[in-house]
């Protein structure tokens, strides 16, 4: 746990206001009580508040307050933000108040619409292989504040939301990456200028930025932060920049050639390969060998629910990509796998899925499930791509296994890549890939 004793003085004798009491703020929680941090607490949700001392904040006067620690999860448009903000009370989160406790840590800061995960654990994966101290978490894995305290020597290497970013008034890592950016997430940030806003908060003041320029937006933001006092790296799987992966996956730093990425088992595919290299990057920047590097992106055993093969029956493969959640990000599973049983479906995120739309000639049949399942029938019965409405994952899993086992095609995946979020019939995607996990593994049996 980060001990938060440097800022209780900042506090000038006044509690803090934690909103939200899932994963993130329930270690804030914790965190604050061990400091000897005054607390209020509240939360929408009746269950979330049992057993813990909360207090309605909706209509609370909040110049009583140091700061509002408002989780992730809780959307701007909350009753709490506008009293926050009518009484001048700054608006944070746990990676701030991280920040504020270890106000010298070295970090490494990964943000963008897709990818984050896999980045983030690889980079973790490699200092772990160089023997270089450091830790993991922030939107992955452990919270900010249940993190173990690390020596001045120690690197924090965290996945960074663009809720976090968003309240986040004075951090910025070190060493800052921006992969990507594809539509998402309107319903917190009103539109895409609002998502590209948020992000760059990561890119306040000195240190080095790492951008992935293989889309328009992040070109443009690029272009604006090679102006600041940051040092900038760009990234690229397409074209000319700093660090390029050729088509063929051979990892390029300028001219020199640093390895081939094709031997990188958990790292297949282009947007794998993009992954790398902001890897490559990043600890680089921090001063890991490059053979050390390379030996981390060869002994990168993969992340559990992006793209990762559970099982293979027959010669056919069963791929769990429950973090998929987006567009962009099946569109991605899609364009790698052919022949394709396709498990879709969930809560249904705006702009439908033109990007899906480019592979779906690689779909053999689609299976959907949950509150999209109608919406994206009459996508896919517009596209005429054959279809079941499954409903459920455990009616899915076995009629695409018993549709695959049939055909016996050539390189045939049955594909969990929902495109959607999992919140109509699962706790996070994570509950929903542990299922799919467990309904293969059942198959066998």
């Amino acid at each position: 746990m980060i001990d938060l004793k440097l800022v209780k003085p900042l506090l000038k004798g006044k509690p803090i206001a934690i909103v939200g009491l899932a994963r993130t703020n329930t270690a804030a929680y914790e965190a604050c009580q061990a400091a000897g941090i005054e607390t209020v607490l509240w939360d929408d949700n009746a269950a979330a508040r049992q057993g813990l001392p909360t207090e309605d904040l909706t209509q609370a006067d909040f110049s009583r307050f140091a700061m509002l620690c408002l989780a992730p999860g809780v959307p701007l448009t909350n009753p709490v933000v506008a009293q926050a903000r009518k009484a001048n009370c700054p608006i944070a989160c746990d990676i701030e108040l991280l920040h504020l406790a270890l106000p010298k840590m070295k970090s490494i800061g990964i943000t963008g619409t897709d990818g984050k995960s896999t980045t983030t654990s690889l980079i973790g994966h490699i200092l772990k292989t160089a023997n270089i101290e450091s830790t993991v978490g922030g939107n992955i894995g452990v919270a900010s504040l249940s993190l173990p305290q690390l020596s001045d020597k120690g690197v924090y290497v965290l996945e960074l939301s663009s809720y976090q970013l968003d309240r986040c008034p004075t951090f910025a890592p070190e060493i800052s990456l921006l992969l990507n950016f594809s539509p998402d997430h309107f319903d917190q940030h009103g539109n895409m200028a609002g998502y590209i806003a948020a992000k760059k908060n990561i890119f306040r003041g000195p240190g080095t930025a790492i951008i992935g320029i293989d889309d328009q937006w992040s070109k443009e933001v690029y272009a604006e932060v090679k102006k600041s006092e940051r040092k900038t790296i760009s990234i690229s799987c397409t074209g000319a920049a700093d660090i390029t992966v050729t088509p063929d996956g051979i990892l390029k730093d300028h001219e020199k050639e640093i390895t081939d990425l094709k031997t990188c088992k958990a790292l297949q595919g282009q947007h794998n390969w993009q992954n790398a290299a902001m890897a490559y990057a990043a600890c680089t920047a921090q001063g890991v060998a490059v053979t050390d590097i390379i030996t981390g992106l060869n002994s990168f055993p993969g992340l559990a629910h992006r793209q990762n093969i559970v099982a293979v029956y027959d010669g056919i493969r069963y791929v769990n990509d429950s973090k998929a959640t987006n567009d962009h990000a099946a569109s991605i599973a899609l364009r790698t796998y052919d022949p394709i049983y396709w498990i879709a479906g969930g809560k249904v995120k705006e702009g439908g899925w033109p990007l899906c739309e480019e592979y779906l000639s690689h779909v053999r049949h689609a299976f959907l499930i949950g509150e999209g399942e109608t919406k994206m029938a009459a996508w896919l019965r517009d596209k005429k791509t054959p279809f079941t409405r499954a409903s459920s994952l455990d009616t899915a899993v076995a009629a695409a296994h018993d549709m695959a086992m049939a055909e016996k095609r050539e390189n045939a995946v049955v594909l969990l890549s929902p495109a959607c979020a999992s919140f109509d019939q699962f706790k996070n995607f994570e509950q929903r890939g542990d299922a799919f996990v467990a309904l293969v593994k059942r198959l066998k049996s």
